[in-house]
């Protein structure tokens, strides 16, 4: 499958031609020529380097355009969105309408970072199903999808991998399991429980993944997860030995303010931003300015 015509960014008009609202607007399909030769990097070699992965969230276009024009390395659209966006309790309520919907968004904005996007829960419960919800997302512009599992979802993996669609794997602290496990908590605080982890990073590994993503993992067994296995691990929450880090961008700038996890430092506080216009905008027009 040619990963490159999948890519669905909006195109550039001049301002004669294109008026943001206008009922003319359209979302065109740019041509595999125009798109980088190569937007799926060797991650494997970058690891070997000790060159650090960086991945950020992105749920529409403005914020895809901004973070792929930054040099982010992936955009992930996650199924976190149901929280920072959707306004819900957690990710166990979104569709695969819903992620389809923003994935298509962001593809829209991606030009050089490779684009990633979660499966959500129930939507690959079998291989069968999980390779065609692969392959939905694929046709909205993803280069790349991820689900939550490891020696429990091999055969999924496998067969989103031998569909020839990259994959990214996901262990650790499983958000769309939260409401059996009571919570999110931290991982690998036993002995069992970083005997497991380590098995199901050399499970997804073997199974095709070309990184694993680590989340809320105590941080000396994410470290030696990392050393124990050839692709790349992407910790959230998991300390500074994964091979790459990851974060929900509206944690990083400050725009999601009644919840920010404990491993998050914002670098900006949009939220007072938006506020601040907000309150500005509303005093001057109520002064008739």
């Amino acid at each position: 499958m040619d990963l490159q015509a999948t890519r669905l960014p909006l195109q550039e008009f001049g301002a004669a031609n294109f008026a943001r609202g206008s009922v003319a607007t359209a979302c065109v399909l740019e041509l595999a020529a125009d798109l980088p030769a190569d937007p799926m990097k060797d991650f494997r070699q970058m690891k070997q380097r000790g060159e650090k992965i960086t991945a950020l969230t992105a749920y529409d276009y403005p914020t895809a355009r901004l973070l792929d024009e930054s040099g982010i390395d992936i955009i992930l659209v996650g199924d976190s969105l149901g929280m920072v966006v959707l306004g819900c309790q957690d990710t166990t309520g979104v569709t695969l309408e819903e992620m389809l919907h923003h994935t298509r968004a962001v593809a829209r904005g991606v030009k050089q970072a490779l684009l990633v996007a979660d499966l959500p829960i129930h939507t690959y419960d079998t291989p069968e199903q999980a390779v065609e919800a692969a392959r939905k997302f694929v046709d909205v512009g993803a280069q790349a999808v991820k689900l939550e599992g490891g020696v429990s979802h091999v055969t999924q993996i496998q067969a989103i991998t031998k569909a020839g669609i990259p994959f990214m794997a996901h262990i650790g602290m499983l958000p769309q399991s939260v409401r059996e496990e009571g919570g999110y908590r931290i991982k690998g605080r036993t002995q069992s429980e970083a005997e497991a982890l380590l098995a199901d990073a050399r499970a997804v590994e073997e199974a095709g993944a070309f990184s694993v993503v680590l989340e809320i993992v105590v941080a000396d067994i994410a470290k030696q997860i990392t050393r124990a296995i050839g692709i790349p691990t992407i910790g959230i929450g998991s300390g500074k030995h994964c091979d790459g880090q990851i974060l929900v961008t509206h944690d990083l700038i400050g725009l999601f303010p009644w919840f920010t996890p404990k491993f998050v430092s914002p670098e900006a506080r949009v939220a007072d931003e938006i506020r601040r216009a907000a309150s500005a905008f509303i005093e001057r027009t109520r002064a008739g300015g």
